[in-house]
Parts: C-alpha cells; sequence; structure tokens
C-alpha cells in the first residue's frame, strides 16, 4: 500500500491504496465497483470508455484505507491503456464471466 496520506477519525493514519478491475468488456466491471463504491445495482450499465476512477474509504483492522479505484474499459482497442492504470497499484481485481471461457484469456 502507498504510504500514509494523513490523519483520519481518532488520530488514525489514513493510508492510500490504489486498485484496478482488469478484464473482458461486458463482465460485470463497473457494476461490481458501483456496488462496493456506491451499493447501487444497475442492470444494464454503458461500456466504460477508456478508465472510470472512483473512491472509498474503510476501516481495515486499526487502518482508515481510502482505495483509488480504478475501473478499466475492457475493449480490445483500450487494452494498450490499462498498464498505465495498474502501474503502481496494490491490488488488481480480474472479472470475468464463468458463463463465456474466452473472457478469462482476455482478461
Amino acid at each position: 500500500m502507498a504510504a500514509n496520506a494523513g490523519a483520519g477519525a481518532g488520530g488514525s493514519k489514513i493510508r492510500n491504496a490504489k486498485l484496478v478491475l482488469l478484464g473482458d468488456v461486458g463482465t460485470g466491471k463497473s457494476s461490481l465497483v458501483l456496488r462496493f463504491v456506491k451499493g447501487q445495482f444497475v442492470e444494464f450499465q454503458e461500456s466504460t470508455i477508456g478508465a472510470a476512477f472512483f473512491s472509498q474509504t474503510l476501516a481495515v483492522n486499526d487502518e482508515t484505507v481510502k482505495f483509488e479505484i480504478w475501473d478499466t474499459a475492457g475493449q480490445e482497442r483500450y487494452h494498450s491503456l490499462a498498464p498505465m492504470y495498474y502501474r503502481g497499484a496494490a491490488a488488481a481485481i480480474v472479472v470475468y464471466d464463468i458463463t463465456n471461457a474466452v473472457s478469462m484469456s482476455r482478461a
């Protein structure tokens, strides 16, 4: 995780963690992020263009962690941009469609 960024509630440190979602188009990356960040589910989500940025702050053990979340586009034409988004990430979530084996190979 990245260096501490400042004090949070109760004087605890806030730790920043870059998180990136990778996977084929239509696998549900944006749906997962929207559910995590906003508690929403949209049945017909438009495709992400390039990437979308979200943040969510959570208490994890005795620390406050601010997740900086990059939801990358799954279309082939945006694959060359992916390294720019996942560089420096603390974690990556690879999303694929269990009913479509090809989506795993493109993730």
